[in-house]
């Protein structure tokens, strides 16, 4: 039997083939594309024949460049393991000679596949790959939002840093409207209080009038903004609320899309097993809707590739690290942030709902909230358990309802 390892870059990668004694038999560069997968392959069949089951490979999980690579390899039949860096950093470490050149990489990834210490890896389905995908883009783009309004903020800030004190929240369609159209205290001073109050009624729907337009226009005329660069900063006010308003509407297509893939898993894997209401089975578990839902399963693929619901936690990175030396064991420890940190984010936020909707999550967090637990260590408490919810209802393909009989991490069923 022969290992190959394979040291993953942008433009060219470095293979390492040795046999099951550990003796190097191929060491090589190849390029990273077509012309350069098939001369890997043309090299490894004159060292080692063409016996599909007479080598294997194995590369780190690399960004993304490792993909074509392994599509190719997968395609011709070969076996091929993908690890994650960590795991051959760790390796690394147990070599006497301190180096790392991609040679070197190589030689170690053979090694560690010829000592049995990796895992077959199959890429997910297409259609939980297209859940990754949207999941993975609607998360940058709400980031993106996320920071075009903390510019819209800061320059509030400056120029009518009393105008947060207007509204409950300055993002809320009535605001935005107003900032949109009169984007400086100068402009909405000198507005007719009449129309301003006509304006305001329009688009909050008759909540607000008067009594908020008298408030808006008396703060605009006092304001303690500055008075250099209004205009400026007033058309970059209205340039960041369009590309806010932009984006908005492409995470709305971004849902929609991943809506329709959950039908479609929900179709591919249990026809008819949920009513209608539900696409997929983890979406029956209070705090998790088809947003979360897409994430979390587009990040797992299969559940049935984790023995039990602690690996799953573990594969999230929300488990937590342990400090043991002889007679001393840490008592502090921190979550271990080692996993999939797109998993980990939509698993915090569904933990941060489930405690509002789930009695049962709302009974544990006010408990350890009434013992002085943090609220966000509270948080994390829940979003482990929550895993473990989601490992039972979803590997039984049983829906969740009220006294859902499951087995939270430390109990002894």
């Amino acid at each position: 039997m022969y290992f190959a390892g394979i040291d993953i870059a942008k433009k060219q990668h470095e293979v390492c083939v040795i046999d099951s004694d550990g003796n190097q038999m191929l060491s090589m560069p190849f390029a990273n594309s077509q012309a350069g997968a098939k001369r890997l392959l043309t090299a490894v069949h004159n060292r080692v024949g063409t016996e599909l089951n007479a080598i294997a490979f194995c590369m780190e999980a690399t960004g993304h460049y490792w993909l074509s690579t392994y599509c190719f390899l997968r395609g011709q039949g070969y076996q091929v393991h993908v690890i994650n860096p960590i795991q051959s950093d760790a390796v690394r470490d147990l070599y006497i000679r301190k180096s790392k050149t991609d040679r070197k990489d190589a030689f170690i990834l053979a090694d560690l596949l010829r000592m049995n210490q990796t895992q077959e890896t199959f890429l997910a389905s297409e259609t939980v790959l297209k859940l990754q995908t949207l999941s993975r883009t609607r998360f940058a783009f709400v980031d993106q939002i996320s920071e075009l309004k903390q510019r819209i903020i800061g320059i509030l800030d400056r120029i009518f840093p009393e105008y947060e004190d207007c509204f409950s929240n300055i993002f809320i369609k009535t605001s935005r409207e107003l900032l949109k159209n009169f984007s400086t205290p100068d402009e909405i001073a000198n507005l007719d209080l009449t129309e301003l109050a006509e304006f305001l009624a329009k688009h909050s729907r008759g909540r607000l009038g008067l009594s908020r337009a008298e408030q808006i226009q008396r703060y605009a005329k006092g304001t303690f903004g500055i008075g250099l660069a209004v205009d400026a900063f007033a058309l970059e006010l209205k340039l960041l609320m369009q590309q806010i308003e932009f984006i908005e509407e492409q995470v709305q297509a971004l849902e929609d899309a991943a809506k329709m893939v959950l039908a479609e898993l929900s179709a591919q894997n249990a026809p008819g097993s949920l009513s209608g209401e539900y696409h997929h089975v983890i979406e029956t578990i209070p705090g998790i809707g088809p947003v979360l839902a897409s994430a979390i399963i587009g990040e797992i693929g299969d559940i049935h590739r984790f023995a039990n619901a602690k690996k799953l936690v573990a594969y999230a990175g929300i488990d937590a690290t342990t400090r043991q030396s002889g007679q001393f064991t840490g008592t502090r420890n921190r979550m271990s942030k080692r996993g999939s940190a797109d998993l980990r984010r939509a698993l915090w936020l569904a933990a941060s709902s489930a405690y509002r909707f789930n009695p049962e999550f709302a009974a544990y967090y006010a408990s350890k909230r009434a013992e002085g637990k943090h609220h966000m260590v509270v948080i994390g408490a829940i979003a482990r358990r929550l895993v473990h919810l989601i490992y039972s209802v979803w590997s039984q393909e049983r829906p969740f309802e009220q006294n859902y009989q499951w087995a939270p991490p430390g109990s002894t069923n």
